[in-house]
C-alpha cells in the first residue's frame, strides 16, 4: 500500500460555514479531505435578503468552492447530496443528478447546515418562499419587483393594494433586514419609476409570534431597531401568529381576534430546522435530538459513542448556543483541531469554547444594531461595524470589491444593480414540484 492510500481519510458534509472553515482548518494537515456539498458554491447565507431586494448579484455572496480552496491540495470537492452515513462501515451515500456514489471516511464532520421550518405546515413554502438558498432569494427577486410591475398594469384598486403589499413573517434579524430593504426600495428606489401606481403606496408588514423585534438583542438595542422600522414606514405587528397562507393572502391571529392581510408576496423568515440527515444519522448512532432535530454532541461537538463524527453549526445541539454563523465557524474550526490532536497523538475531548463575537442586524442605509460583549451600538455606529463584519467574512478579494462598488450604489445613491428578474425564477419551485409528482 502506497504512502497517499495510508492518509487519513476526512469526509466533510456541507460547504457553509462550518464545513468550509473545517475545510481550511485541516490545511497542511497530514489528511485527504472530501467536501461533500449539494451545491458547487459556499454560500454566505447573511446576505440574501440582498440578493432577494436588488442591492447584490448571487455570485457576490457564493463563490465557487473549487475556486476558494483552489490552493488547498489535500482537498477535494464533489457535488452531492448526503443520504444516509453507515457509522459501521464508515462510508457516506451520496446522490448528484443522474448518479449515486459512496465515500468511505476514517474521520467525518456533518455541517449540513439548516433548513427553513414551517412548523410542521410545509405547504406555505409554495407561498411564502424562505431564506436559505440562492434560489429562494432569486424566486423572491421576482416576486417583489415583479408586485411592483403587476400593478402598474391593473385597474382594479384592491388588486393594485394586495399586489403592493409585503408580508414578512419572523423579526429575527433576517425578517427585520427584509422588511427594511422593501421598505427602502418604495419608498426611496422606486418612486417616480412608474406612471399609474405610486411604491410610497406600498405596505410592508412584519409579523412576529413574540412580543419583541431581535428578541436576541436586548431591550435596547430591540427598542431601537423598532422605532427605525416604525420611521421607515414598516407596520410591525407582534404577538401575531400565522395560522394559514395562501396565494393571495395570510391567515393571523392577533390579541385582538383573527383576521386575514390580503396580500401576494409573503416571506417567511422564521423559523429553521435540522436537515433530514441529522436524523438518519442519530437513528445510526443512537444519539439523540433536540426538538429542531439537532444532534446532541458531546462536549467537544463529537457523537456520541463514536469520536470520529463530529456535528457542527446548525446540526448540533450544545447549550442553547444560537444558530448563527460565528457558531458554525468555530465549531468546525474546533472538530478540524480534534482530529489534528489525534492525528498527532496528543490528547483530545477538549470542550467546545464558543466566543461570542456580537450580533448584528443592519434595517436600513446607515442604521443597524449591534450587540458586541457589554457594548451595544445602534444607527450609523451599528451600521459602520456591520459593513466591517461583512466585508471581512465575505471569501473573496473579487466578492468584497464588488459588493462595495454595489453597496455604494445602493445606499449612497437611489439605485439597484441587481433588479433582472425572470418567469422561470418564479415559477420554478411550482414547476419542479409538478414535475416530480409526474415521475412514476
Amino acid at each position: 500500500m502506497d504512502e497517499q492510500a495510508q492518509r487519513h481519510r476526512v469526509v466533510i458534509v456541507g460547504a457553509g460555514f462550518g464545513g468550509l472553515f473545517a475545510t481550511k482548518a485541516l490545511k497542511g494537515a497530514p489528511v485527504d479531505v472530501t467536501l461533500i456539498n449539494s451545491t458547487a458554491h459556499h454560500l454566505f447565507q447573511p446576505l440574501l435578503y440582498q440578493v432577494a431586494t436588488g442591492i447584490l448579484s448571487e455570485g457576490e455572496i457564493a463563490p465557487p468552492i473549487r475556486e476558494v480552496l483552489k490552493r488547498q491540495g489535500n482537498a477535494r470537492t464533489l457535488l452531492g447530496t448526503v443520504t444516509r452515513i453507515d457509522p459501521d462501515a464508515k462510508r457516506v451515500d451520496v446522490v448528484a443528478p443522474g448518479v449515486a456514489y459512496s465515500v468511505d471516511y476514517d474521520s467525518l464532520i456533518v455541517a449540513a447546515g439548516a433548513s427553513q421550518s414551517y412548523f410542521g405546515k410545509d405547504q406555505f413554502a409554495e407561498f411564502a418562499p424562505g431564506m436559505k438558498s440562492i434560489d429562494d432569494a432569486l424566486e423572491l427577486r421576482g416576486r417583489i419587483f415583479g408586485a411592483f410591475e403587476l400593478a402598474e398594469l391593473e385597474q382594479d384598486p384592491a388588486a393594485i393594494e394586495r399586489l403592493l403589499t409585503f408580508v414578512v413573517v419572523g423579526a429575527g434579524p433576517t425578517g427585520v433586514e427584509m422588511a427594511g430593504q422593501i421598505a427602502e426600495l418604495a419608498h426611496r428606489h422606486l418612486p417616480g419609476q412608474y406612471h399609474n401606481i405610486d411604491p410610497r403606496q406600498s405596505r410592508i408588514i412584519l409579523i412576529d409570534a413574540l412580543p419583541t423585534v431581535l428578541s436576541t438583542f436586548g431591550d435596547r438595542l430591540s427598542t431601537a431597531a423598532l422605532r427605525q422600522l416604525h420611521k421607515l414606514g414598516v407596520e410591525v405587528e407582534l404577538s401575531t401568529k400565522v395560522v394559514d397562507v395562501d396565494e393571495t393572502g395570510i391567515e393571523v391571529e392577533t390579541p385582538n381576534g383573527h383576521r386575514r392581510i390580503e396580500s401576494m408576496t409573503k416571506i417567511w423568515a422564521a423559523g429553521v430546522a435540522a436537515p433530514a440527515l441529522s436524523r438518519q444519522l442519530a437513528e445510526a448512532t443512537g444519539a439523540e435530538v433536540d426538538r429542531a432535530g439537532r444532534l446532541l454532541v458531546n462536549p467537544d461537538t463529537s457523537v456520541p459513542g463514536h469520536p470520529e463524527i463530529f456535528a457542527v453549526g446548525d446540526m448540533m445541539s450544545m447549550e442553547k448556543l444560537p444558530g448563527v454563523a460565528q457558531v458554525a465557524i468555530q465549531s468546525g474550526q474546533h472538530a478540524a483541531g480534534q482530529i489534528r490532536k489525534r492525528l498527532a497523538g496528543q490528547p483530545t475531548g477538549q470542550p467546545f469554547k464558543y466566543h461570542d463575537k456580537g450580533s448584528l442586524a443592519t434595517i436600513s442605509r446607515f442604521s443597524a444594531v449591534a450587540s458586541v460583549g457589554r457594548f451595544h451600538f445602534a444607527g450609523l455606529p451599528g451600521w459602520l461595524l456591520w459593513l466591517v463584519v461583512h466585508l471581512l467574512y465575505l471569501v473573496g478579494f473579487k466578492n468584497r470589491v464588488t459588493a462595495v462598488l454595489h453597496w455604494f450604489v445602493s445606499f449612497i445613491g437611489r439605485g439597484r444593480s441587481e433588479r433582472v428578474s425572470t418567469f422561470q425564477q418564479v415559477f420554478a419551485r411550482r414547476a419542479l414540484r409538478e414535475y416530480q409528482d409526474r415521475l412514476p
